[in-house]
C-alpha cells in the first residue's frame, strides 16, 4: 500500500478521523513553507494538501488566491514546490533541525496549465520522484482525466477524485469507478472559504458517495472552524482545512508567532475531532 492507504488503513484501525490541513506553497517562500510543513505534522496532521501557485485558481476564495499571488510574487515554481516536497522527505542540508518525513501523505492541489507546461509525462516522473503521493486538478473535467492518470498511475500517484454538491449520482458512481487514494468532497458550491456549510446536507452526500465506493471521503472547501472540523468528523474519513490555516499564516507571516499560531489551530481542530470520535464510539 502506498502512504495514503496506509495512513486511512491505520485511522480506520484506530476508530480516528483524519485531520488534513491546506496550505499554499511558497506562501510566504518556500523555506517557510517546508518549517510550516513540518509543524503540521507535529501538531497532528495525518496528511498534508499542498497548493500549487496559480495566476488563476479559479476555484479558489479571496484568501488562496492572495496567498497564490504571494507565492508566485516570492518566486514559486513547480519545480521548486517539487524540490520542497523532496526536501521534506529525504531532509535539508540547510535547515537540518527539520529532519525528514518518509510518511506523512503529500498532495498537491493545483490547475491544469502549470502541469500543462512542465509536460505531463515528466512531471508525473518528477512528482514521484519527490515524493508526491496524490495530485488534485480542480479544473480537469472527468473525461479528460485519463490525459493524466495514464502518466500518473505508472508512477502509483493517484488522481484524487473530487466530487461536488452538484455531481449527479450516476456520474458520481462513473467518476468513482476506478478512485484511488481518498474522495475529495466538495462540501459547498461556490469557491473556497467563502460560504457556510450545512453539514446536515454534507452527510446525507457523504452517505451517498460511500454507498458507492469504499473509499475514504475527506470533505473540504468550507471547514473554517472548530465547530465546523467537529461536525464534520462525525460523518467524514478525514476533514480538510484550508482557508482558515492560509489566513492564520499571512497574518503571523515574519513574526515568530508563525509557528505556535499555526500549530495551536491545528491542535483546537484535533481536539475537536478527537471530540466528535470520542461521541462516536459512546453511541
Amino acid at each position: 500500500m502506498g502512504r495514503i492507504e496506509t495512513t486511512f488503513d491505520k485511522l480506520r484501525q484506530q476508530g480516528r478521523v483524519g485531520l488534513i490541513p491546506f496550505i499554499t506553497a511558497g506562501d510566504p517562500d518556500i523555506d517557510t513553507t517546508l518549517e510550516i510543513m513540518h509543524a503540521l505534522v507535529a501538531a497532528g496532521a495525518d496528511a498534508i494538501e499542498l497548493g500549487t501557485p496559480f495566476s488563476d485558481p479559479a476555484a479558489d476564495g479571496p484568501t488562496i488566491q492572495a496567498a497564490s499571488q504571494r507565492a508566485l510574487n516570492a518566486g514559486a515554481t513547480l519545480d521548486k514546490v517539487l524540490d520542497m516536497v523532496e526536501r521534506f522527505r529525504q531532509g535539508s542540508d540547510s535547515q537540518e533541525a527539520l529532519g525528514r518525513d518518509p510518511d506523512t501523505p503529500v498532495v498537491l492541489m493545483g490547475y491544469y496549465n502549470p502541469v500543462f507546461v512542465y509536460g505531463v509525462e515528466r512531471f508525473a516522473a518528477r512528482a514521484a520522484q519527490a515524493g508526491v503521493d496524490g495530485v488534485l486538478l480542480v479544473d480537469v473535467p472527468f473525461e479528460h482525466q485519463s490525459e493524466v492518470k495514464q502518466y500518473l498511475e505508472p508512477h502509483s500517484v493517484h488522481a484524487i477524485t473530487l466530487i461536488a454538491p452538484t455531481t449527479p449520482e450516476a456520474r458520481a458512481a462513473q467518476m468513482l469507478s476506478n478512485a484511488k487514494g481518498f474522495v475529495y468532497y466538495v462540501s459547498i458550491t461556490g469557491v473556497t472559504g467563502t460560504t457556510a456549510i450545512d453539514t446536515g446536507s454534507i452527510a446525507q452526500m457523504v452517505n451517498r458517495v460511500r454507498s458507492i465506493s469504499p473509499i475514504p471521503v475527506a470533505v473540504g472547501f468550507g471547514v473554517a472552524t472548530v465547530a465546523d472540523a467537529r461536525e464534520v468528523a462525525t460523518f467524514a474519513d478525514a476533514v480538510i482545512v484550508g482557508s482558515a490555516l492560509v489566513k492564520i499564516i499571512h497574518e503571523n507571516t515574519g513574526t515568530p508567532e508563525l509557528l505556535p499560531r499555526v500549530s495551536a489551530f491545528m491542535q483546537e481542530l484535533k481536539q475537536g475531532i478527537r471530540q466528535a470520535e470520542n461521541h462516536q464510539n459512546n453511541i
